[in-house]
């Protein structure tokens, strides 16, 4: 069971990646995409996580096809300097996490649970994981002498080019792309929208609407009224600014995002094959445009050049109560946005779509279909708002305003404040991870790196750990594998 007619608002990364699992599902359909050459893009989402590798795996596009197109590179996780001020856990990093990480990561739960004792046990995140080894070593994480070797990684991209690339695509399997400006959406006697108005092709009609629009969303929350439930008061940022740097041709290419805390917020730093991807995500309550751009260019040691592009961004962060409503579905931002800082943005695009194709799929009943779905979709979106305020939350910085009331103030849920109440009792907190688990996003591991490795450890262990020896045995089983298994990154690329 499909809709016949599909018609989808808005471009850009959500609505090729929309129009993409769509036409591959329903090959049947007939899928209009209608944009606009007058409204650009963010551009800016320049990271994943592993779930992409599924959507390209569906597609049946290989890394070749695509990777060289969009000058992409791989991402083994992200680095979080600056974010602490416990003795020796100033910076760590989150891997993604695999088959190989199974007898050092639980070396490393138990070194976790006994420093939270007051025992000095050398549990920093740092040390205990594959992709972590990879991406300070500059390595691709793909292995060449064992090809059915399955590690989790994610992907560095430029996002216009993706675009780009999944439209080329979808224009040679048969979607109608029509550029026009949308003027107004018309609606049906029972609420559904018939058809959408544009300004040089008329009413554009179709049985089922995919909203894209961006943060307006000019379909769901414009035209639908659903409703918009704020994050504001657990996740303070709501602006940005982007600049994109060159790179050298010949330095090594590290397979990580690197998320470093400012004074109002965190700046990030993306390696492409051809450039960097630059940002900071901000607080306009403590700083403004002009001075967050002037601290990015300080953090980039830029401030003396005068000719670099930026782009200024304002962020509407939280979601919509239904994604699914009528004959609509949102996808990106016109259903809600949570700032970058984990890469979640195409994760929660796809997830949305696939969802929503097995749910209309079903012969079951819409009404109950829509329910589960959007309960499905909010507990998602939910969970990893959790994850991101929990790095915000647990922060120890005493060197701005903004930091203390990120620890203070922001407002967290249920489920988050359990996991945290728990975090000191090892048992305690396993419990509190079984019971949760069927609604947490972010698994054991992940739990277990962002506390750990933010030193949430009773003083005394903090002080003893400056003596402790970080070259441990695991570090260097890592580094065995790492280093038998794993090709450099940029020469990997380059045989793309």
């Amino acid at each position: 069971m499909y809709p016949k007619k599909i018609t989808i608002a808005g471009g850009g990364t959500a609505g090729w990646m929309a129009a993409s699992l769509l036409q591959h599902n329903w090959p049947n359909v007939h899928i209009t995409l209608v944009e606009s050459e007058n409204i650009g893009t963010i551009g800016v989402g320049e990271g994943s996580t592993p779930y992409l590798k599924e959507f390209f795996k569906n597609l049946s596009i290989a890394e070749h096809e695509w990777m060289p197109k969009c000058n992409a590179t791989y991402k083994s996780g992200i680095e979080f300097p600056n974010w602490s001020e416990k003795p020796g856990y100033e910076s760590y990093f989150h891997p993604f996490f695999s088959h190989l990480d199974i007898e050092t990561g639980e070396l490393f739960f138990e070194k976790a649970k006994a420093q939270k004792q007051g025992v000095c046990s050398n549990a920093h995140p740092d040390y205990y994981f594959v992709n972590t080894q990879i991406s300070q070593r500059c390595k691709a994480p793909k292995s060449e002498n064992q090809q059915n070797l399955d590690i989790d990684y994610g992907y560095h991209f430029d996002a216009g080019l993706l675009a780009n690339f999944l439209k080329e695509r979808c224009l040679r399997l048969g979607l109608v792309n029509i550029i026009d400006d949308i003027t107004g959406v018309e609606l049906k006697a029972n609420g559904d929208i018939s058809a959408l108005n544009t300004n040089k092709s008329g009413a554009i009609n179709a049985d089922f609407f995919i909203d894209c629009t961006g943060f307006k969303g000019l379909l769901i929350q414009q035209a639908l009224n659903v409703k918009f439930n704020s994050f504001k008061d657990s996740l303070f940022n709501d602006s940005a600014v982007a600049i994109q740097t060159p790179k050298d041709s010949q330095s090594p290419i590290k397979t990580s995002t690197c998320s470093t805390a400012l004074s109002s917020g965190w700046a990030w730093q993306i390696p492409l094959a051809n450039r960097y991807g630059n940002g900071y995500v901000y607080s306009s309550e403590f700083i403004n445009a002009d001075q967050a751009e002037q601290e990015l260019k300080e953090h980039l040691n830029i401030s003396h050049l005068d000719d670099i592009q930026v782009k200024h961004l304002k962020m509407k962060v939280g979601r919509v109560e239904k994604h699914w409503y009528k004959n609509c579905l949102a996808v990106g931002l016109s259903q809600g946005f949570i700032e970058p800082l984990e890469a979640t943005a195409l994760m929660l695009v796809q997830f949305t779509v696939e969802e929503f194709i097995k749910a209309y799929s079903n012969d079951q009943d819409h009404i109950a279909q829509q329910k589960s779905f959007n309960d499905n979709v909010n507990h998602m979106i939910e969970g990893v708002r959790d994850y991101i305020v929990t790095h915000y939350k647990v922060n120890s910085k005493s060197n701005s305003p903004y930091w203390k009331k990120c620890r203070e103030h922001a407002t967290i849920s249920n489920n988050l404040s359990a996991l945290l109440k728990a975090w000191g009792d090892p048992e305690l907190f396993e419990d509190e991870l079984e019971k949760q688990q069927d609604i947490l996003v972010y698994l054991r591991p992940s739990w277990y790196v962002i506390l750990a490795g933010m030193g949430l450890f009773p003083e005394q262990s903090l002080k003893q750990n400056d003596s402790v020896t970080h070259h441990s045995q695991a570090q260097k089983h890592c580094l065995n594998i790492v280093n038998k298994l794993f090709p450099d990154h940029r020469e990997y690329l380059s045989r793309l």
